[in-house]
């Protein structure tokens, strides 16, 4: 588990694809690595990664064909920043909010715009996950917790502060770019938990109002 507050920067060094799936090489210093052991995971741009091989201040990670599918690891290039973040513990503030590293789709960075001495994004969020999406809700992307500050249909946007411009890739993000977005974990249990019997029906359709009124949640 993560808390979704970047903690380094990464840069693809190397990429070596191995059929349907590929090994990753991360260089981020040797400060970011210590007490970091093989098999210990760290997100990269929110994806969680199991840590194979550590060598010279990079470390290597094996992505699943599954995950180059759905998420932007298949468009990744080397010397590509990337936002990292290692697995929390007991004695890890808690800055941000429960994330799990399994990205649930791919967003896209419509506009972009100054807002003061803050920079205000709207990404389009595929239309599957924007029930989840919650004006002043959390949500992950690439690895970053944020706040959700409006919601239009499948679009939100986010207010992004200068350390977080400073700190994050979000501060030479462009519009057009891709993203990998994770909703609130409560919203993808929930849905589940209302569904009851239903859940177990590969059949069961989507959670709507009506479906929520009928079951007092709305």
């Amino acid at each position: 588990m993560f808390t979704g507050i970047i903690q380094a920067f990464g840069k693809i060094q190397q990429i070596q694809p191995t059929g349907v799936d590929a090994r990753f090489k991360i260089h981020t210093g040797h400060e970011f690595l210590e007490g970091v052991q093989l098999g210990d995971s760290i997100a990269v741009n929110g994806v969680c990664l199991t840590v194979t091989e550590m060598t010279g201040g990079s470390f290597w990670a094996d992505v699943s064909g599954e995950t180059l599918q759905r998420t932007t690891f298949a468009h990744l290039k080397v010397n590509d920043l990337t936002n990292l973040e290692k697995a929390l513990t007991p004695q890890t503030h808690l800055g941000g909010h429960i994330v799990s590293g399994h990205v649930d789709g791919i967003g896209i960075l419509n506009e972009r715009y100054n807002d003061g001495r803050s920079v205000r994004l709207a990404i389009k969020a595929p239309d599957a996950l924007a029930k989840y999406i919650a004006e002043k809700g959390s949500i992950c992307v690439d690895g970053i917790s944020l706040t959700v500050n409006l919601v239009k249909g499948a679009v939100f946007e986010l207010n992004i502060v200068p350390h977080t411009l400073e700190k994050t890739t979000l501060g030479t993000m462009q519009t057009g770019h891709e993203v990998n977005l994770e909703v609130d974990i409560i919203a993808r249990y929930l849905e589940r938990l209302v569904l009851g019997d239903k859940a177990a029906n590969p059949n069961a359709s989507n959670i709507t109002e009506a479906f929520l009124q009928q079951n007092g949640f709305a």
